[in-house]
């Protein structure tokens, strides 16, 4: 017992000291070891390698290759250029084009920071060239790499699928209307806002010729998509032919990647699957010891007491999440909460596929609210303008988000109508 209350003492000094995450969910493990497990700390190596032992974990930097190869390729460019032609004809036609090319670049990298660096890069500067604001611009660009995380492939639905042993096909399935909506949503923010910029005009010529140039990069989300939702690849088979398909259209087609190129992406994406990993292999220990010793259980029956309709359940979930969103990084939230809320969610009748919608969604706007908004620091960083700006520029389309989250939540058909 000494032990246990010297390492919760530990654990709230780094929490204070606002230490390495790693080194927090690393002493909270062992924390957890000792108060519910046998004793022994050296049971969380053997908890941790059961936790990672899933092979659709390799799909994660899949994906993550798959992003930034289109990202320092010509894919993300030509994307932007097929879907400028099609919204030429309307007031704030760059804008919705960013953001449907966001929504078509998510539906391959499964990274909000990967869809907002490639997008954005080549956007940011045709949206100040065409008398887009500047808190707009980064604003939208900000807001449209979110959908990285809720159209499918989704990186942090398949974490959800791994900590709750819920279908992650189901999961990719459920959240196309939902991201399709999100898109609609703010698609129109965007129209009505920028109402009286001109229009770059209309042009089949043009169109065509954008297309001609683009059909590479357009075939990519329909193979790996429908793959999947054929049954003919699994999430993780579906990474990996995308993977091969980018590396040959970037090398061979589009003759925009070298091979030193893929050695800097290869190298970048290890550095972020080193960050990722040992907390996702950490966190997956401690729930399946809490499991196993029924912690999250006695919770249910603890919280059943408290809250006593779905539609409170719901309304409470969703501002614990916008809570969480704030101050915990995406990966970390779905890890921690998502067991303990799947058995919440259950006892109120919420279905878990439809839950994961709903936390994706609202982790999703936690990827935008200072003070650790992921999208927020990549956004200062890769373009180089004031913090305070881009908060500025977000803030409208979050309430958008947020109305969207609240149609997501209390009409479940819109995650559940593909797939039950």
């Amino acid at each position: 017992m000494t032990a246990a209350i010297l390492l919760f003492a530990l654990i709230v000094a780094l929490l204070a000291l606002r230490a390495n995450l790693v080194a927090v969910l690393l002493v909270l493990g062992a924390y957890v070891h000792i108060v519910w497990g046998d004793g022994e700390v050296v049971y969380i190596v053997e908890d941790m390698w059961i936790a990672l032992d899933k092979e659709v974990l390799l799909s994660i930097p899949l994906f993550l290759l798959v992003g930034s190869i289109m990202g320092r390729g010509e894919i993300a460019k030509r994307l932007i250029n097929v879907m400028r032609e099609f919204t030429g004809g309307l007031p704030g036609g760059m804008a919705v084009a960013t953001i449907l090319t966001c929504a078509v670049f998510a539906a391959i990298s499964g990274s909000s920071a990967v869809t907002l660096i490639a997008v954005g890069s080549i956007a940011y500067p045709s949206l100040i060239k065409e008398g887009y604001s500047k808190s707009f611009s980064l604003g939208a660009l900000a807001t449209g790499g979110t959908l990285g995380v809720i159209i499918p492939p989704s990186i942090p639905m398949i974490l959800y699928g791994i900590a709750t042993e819920t279908s992650i096909v189901d999961l990719f399935t459920a959240g196309i209307i939902p991201g399709l909506f999100l898109v609609a949503l703010l698609s129109g923010y965007t129209l009505i806002v920028n109402r009286n910029l001109p229009r770059i005009g209309f042009s089949v010529v043009r169109l065509l010729a954008a297309l001609k140039a683009g059909i590479w990069a357009m075939l990519l989300p329909v193979i790996l998509l429908g793959g999947i939702y054929s049954g003919y690849f699994s999430p993780t088979e579906s990474a990996a032919v995308a993977l091969g398909y980018a590396v040959i259209i970037e090398m061979l087609v589009h003759r925009e990647l070298a091979l030193s190129d893929l050695r800097d992406v290869a190298i970048d994406t290890t550095t972020m699957m080193g960050s990722l990993f040992p907390i996702l292999a950490i966190a997956l220990s401690i729930n399946l010891l809490l499991t196993s010793h029924q912690v999250p259980a006695a919770l249910t029956e603890w919280m059943s007491g408290m809250i006593t309709s779905k539609f409170t359940f719901l309304i409470m979930i969703n501002i614990l999440l916008l809570l969480v969103g704030m101050v915990m990084d995406m990966v970390s939230a779905i890890l921690i909460l998502a067991p303990i809320l799947l058995v919440l969610g259950r006892s109120y009748g919420v279905d878990p596929v439809h839950l994961g919608i709903i936390m994706t969604v609202n982790l999703e706007i936690g990827l935008l609210t200072p003070p650790v908004g992921m999208n927020l620091i990549v956004a200062m960083t890769a373009f180089r303008e004031d913090f305070g700006l881009i908060v500025k520029g977000v803030l409208p389309f979050i309430v958008v988000m947020l109305a969207g989250l609240a149609a997501i939540t209390f009409v479940p058909q819109l995650s559940l109508f593909l797939v039950r």
